[in-house]
């Protein structure tokens, strides 16, 4: 059951000496302050030598006109402390806020999102005894880059951004994990079977770092089977390593399964800083009631106490937190047959103080042990590899068209091609409907037209390019985007068509 994380050499130092560790605090919005003042109560009773320094940010911030939901001193705080302990926030409704939590972890280079979800059974209703997995998701790129545009009437567009380096960062991290954790096994879950460059990509590197783990077993699951299997069957599974989208949702999904999500923290590790958070929302429903469960953030500080190398701390909370779950008092979202004692927020964290010093019956007690103070990585996090041989050899000229069948707008479109470039292909929504098409395909108004070499062997120039846009825009086509066909080293940079 033990969380201790790979802390930063900045805090691991920090951590060691003995003044206090700075750490910024945010008390968020919703259930936010009443979670927080009974964690850091929690907190100061066990004698974590902490210094909380309090910024602002969230639903006030953002109301007051910054659409980020955080002020910069704030940030000087976060690159000054280099440890974040955050309540839930609430983002206000409307398209012109975006997600502050996705923010921090981005501008931070929070690459690493680790969510333990352990079952408290007994004492917890769940239909999953033995569950006791770690999620390790990547946080940085894939579909949360927000990259969004609307293309055309009918159709709007979300880039799904997966990069070498972020591939590289995440995969070690979680073998580095397992291996300092004694955990046997790393299950890495793609779409790789569709998404055959971005999740193929991930699982190449998957495959290539695991190799300098031989100790550890590894296998890989197809999303949607491993969701299923988590569902069914999640005593199976140890470390699991996987994008960030399906990480957000598996994530979720498994922390529900142990109970409750408001028993689940989470860490976010950076190469600089790390946030600690509760992965439920701010509840507003509930706000100022006095009722809401302070567990998943306090586990989230218990995570945050071995980042800083006070393990001990840790120890003597989690233990103290196990005793009270045991002991049967319980807040209103855990309430089953061994709850002696329905408690509201505050008087759950004096629970937990009254144990401090005890150790669990039933559960195991917890351990930590101070991560190693590291100058220097045994293996770098990622590794640049020399540029390839890059050639252009097409384009994908992506257009807005209606009223036209795409015979009509292919055989349009080849009267257009240039010496160095001619149609080669039409898809609508990644189906090729022409040469060749079929009349049951759907089709909507956006149309992507490529144009490839007029030689297997001839490599084009950006001034290929230019002319064949030109030709098209002159024959009143409307040009949404262009990309580029290229290959690195010889080896195709982009996917076929569906049907080519």
């Amino acid at each position: 059951m033990s969380t201790d994380l790979l802390a930063h050499p900045e805090q691991q130092s920090r951590g060691a000496a003995a003044t206090k560790v700075p750490v910024t605090v945010a008390y968020g919005d919703g259930i936010g302050p009443e979670i927080m003042e009974a964690t850091l109560a929690i907190l100061d009773a066990a004698g974590a030598q902490i210094a909380v320094e309090p910024i602002e940010i969230g639903e006030r911030v953002y109301l007051a006109g910054n659409s980020a939901g955080i002020e910069p001193s704030a940030w000087d705080s976060l690159r000054r402390t280099k440890v974040f302990l955050k309540a839930p926030i609430t983002t206000p409704s409307g398209s012109g806020y975006k997600s502050l939590n996705v923010t921090v972890r981005k501008t931070l280079g929070l690459y690493a999102n680790v969510r333990p979800c352990v079952s408290y059974a007994p004492y917890v209703s769940t239909l999953h005894p033995k569950m006791d997995m770690v999620i390790v998701r990547e946080n940085e790129e894939d579909l949360y880059a927000g990259i969004e545009h609307r293309q055309t009437d009918e159709v709007f567009q979300c880039l799904k951004l997966i990069t070498r380096p972020g591939c590289e960062k995440i995969v070690r991290y979680a073998f580095e994990y397992a291996r300092s954790h004694g955990r046997k096994k790393v299950t890495c879950m793609v779409k790789d079977n569709i998404m055959k460059m971005t999740d193929g990509l991930f699982y190449q590197v998957f495959e290539d770092i695991g190799a300098e783990y031989p100790e550890i077993q590894k296998e890989r699951y197809i999303i949607d089977i491993g969701a299923a299997r988590i569902a069914t069957k999640p005593e199976r599974f140890d470390v699991i390593v996987t994008p960030n989208l399906y990480g957000d949702i598996i994530s979720d999904i498994a922390a529900e399964m142990t109970g409750s999500v408001g028993l689940a923290g989470s860490a976010n590790i950076g190469e600089h800083v790390a946030m600690f958070e509760a992965i439920h929302g701010s509840a507003p429903d509930i706000a100022g009631r006095g009722v809401a469960n302070p567990s998943g953030l306090l586990l989230a500080a218990v995570m945050m106490l071995v980042h800083v190398r006070q393990a001990d701390v840790a120890a003597k909370i989690h233990n103290a937190w196990l005793r009270t779950i045991e002991d049967g008092i319980q807040t209103a979202d855990l309430q089953g047959e061994r709850t002696t004692k329905t408690v509201g927020t505050a008087s759950f964290a004096q629970a937990v103080i009254d144990r401090l010093g005890s150790k669990p019956n039933v559960f195991a007690a917890v351990s930590y042990v101070n991560p190693a103070v590291v100058t220097k990585r045994e293996k770098p996090l990622y590794v640049r590899a020399a540029p390839a041989k890059k050639h252009i050899v097409g384009v994908d000229v992506f257009l807005h068209n209606t009223g036209s069948t795409p015979d009509e707008l292919g055989n349009a479109l080849k009267a257009l091609g240039t010496h160095a470039l001619s149609l080669q292909m039409i898809t609508n929504r990644g189906v090729k409907v022409f040469p060749g098409g079929f009349p049951e395909t759907f089709c909507t108004d956006h149309w992507r037209c490529r144009f490839v070499s007029a030689s297997d062997k001839d490599f084009i120039s950006h001034r290929d390019i230019i002319s064949i846009l030109s030709n098209v825009t002159e024959a009143g086509f409307d040009v949404i985007k262009t990309e580029n066909l290229c290959t690195f080293d010889g080896e195709r940079g982009f996917a076929l068509g569906q049907g080519q």
